[in-house]
């Protein structure tokens, strides 16, 4: 720790325009009759994606203690909201996501999260657009009419392979072919090398000139989202869930949101399994969203966008520092 450490890392015109975008997203929603709601960042519960890490901290009550869990997200907290009656809501919400640290990354980030009863993912993809127009259209980031392609045709374009065909050693050569440096061996999960040639083949090439909408991933990356059989071509089931890149970064993840909850519930276990498999922890399933989705969840559409990446993007910033006033070194 240097003398200087005080100091926040962005600058003050920046932090300002930070202020302007809160303003418009509240703007945006406002006038379209969205609810802005808070919910806690703390809970009992913790996501189960063995891609996402949880914080958890101890709460020293009266007699007892208890581990609570700082929210990645706060999408189970929301889906209660909508169960209850809540109508169309949005969040400027605090995550937390345990060793996300980088030039994209911070341990404690803001999400803005929305979600849209009577929405599908298509309809949810055309308000995303809409509030890039509102938030992004004068700036020097690009805002104009996106690009919407397939998973599958984003692979063809830029791995030159087809993701839904190719066996875990196809993908893994394909991986050790275009990499720099070493490649990890991910054994036969197809979905670990995809994930793996995401990022490094794919994203880098999306979004340049004008925002991308990727959707229709692969049944077995559904998260939350919910499954469509097949595609009108009669090909392998997909998950209707969307990601959207600028410039070679992903800005949004989105879904028609899966409102069954034994199948969610299959969903939790299953990725409890996986997590056990890798020697992860292995968190308290969240009972009340469960619940929830018991009482009825209605057919929505739900979407989290990077705030802080949205505020890279329309200060022409390299690195997310740039746009927080104080990063997790400086917290």
């Amino acid at each position: 720790m240097s003398g200087g450490d005080w100091r926040p890392t962005a600058s003050v015109e920046t932090l300002r325009l930070r202020a302007r975008l809160l303003a418009a997203v509240r703007a945006f929603f406002a006038e379209r009759g969205v609810l802005e709601v808070e919910t806690p960042c703390l809970g009992a519960a913790a996501v189960t994606d063995p891609h996402l890490q949880s914080l958890a901290t101890c709460l020293a009550a009266v007699g007892s203690q208890r581990t609570l869990y700082l929210q990645t997200s706060p999408e189970y907290a929301m889906k209660r909201l909508l169960a209850a009656g809540s109508g169309p809501i949005y969040q400027l919400a605090r995550a937390f996501r345990d060793g996300e640290t980088g030039r994209r990354h911070n341990p404690e980030f803001t999400l803005l999260e929305w979600y849209r009863p009577g929405f599908d993912h298509h309809r949810l993809m055309d308000e995303v657009e809409e509030l890039l127009a509102a938030t992004l259209g004068g700036s020097a980031a690009p805002a104009g009419a996106a690009e919407r392609i397939t998973y599958a045709e984003a692979f063809r374009r830029h791995a030159a392979i087809d993701p839904f065909a190719e066996p875990a050693e196809r993908l893994a050569e394909t991986a050790r072919r275009g990499a720099a440096g070493a490649v990890p061996d991910l054994g036969e999960d197809r979905d670990s090398w995809l994930d793996l040639l995401m990022g490094t083949a794919v994203t880098p090439a999306l979004g340049r000139g004008r925002p991308t909408f990727v959707y229709d991933f692969p049944a077995s990356q559904a998260a939350l989202a919910r499954l469509r059989e097949s595609d009108p071509e009669g090909g392998p089931a997909v998950a209707e869930r969307f990601e959207l890149f600028i410039e070679g970064m992903e800005l949004a993840n989105g879904f028609h949101e899966l409102t069954d909850r034994a199948e969610q519930h299959r969903r939790f276990e299953r990725d409890l399994a996986r997590r056990r498999a890798r020697g992860l922890p292995e968190p308290p399933v969240d009972d009340r969203l469960l619940a929830a989705l018991g009482s009825g969840l209605p057919d929505c559409a739900g979407v989290a966008l990077g705030f802080d990446r949205l505020v890279m993007l329309a200060a022409g910033a390299a690195a997310i520092d740039q746009v927080l006033a104080f990063p997790i070194d400086r917290a």
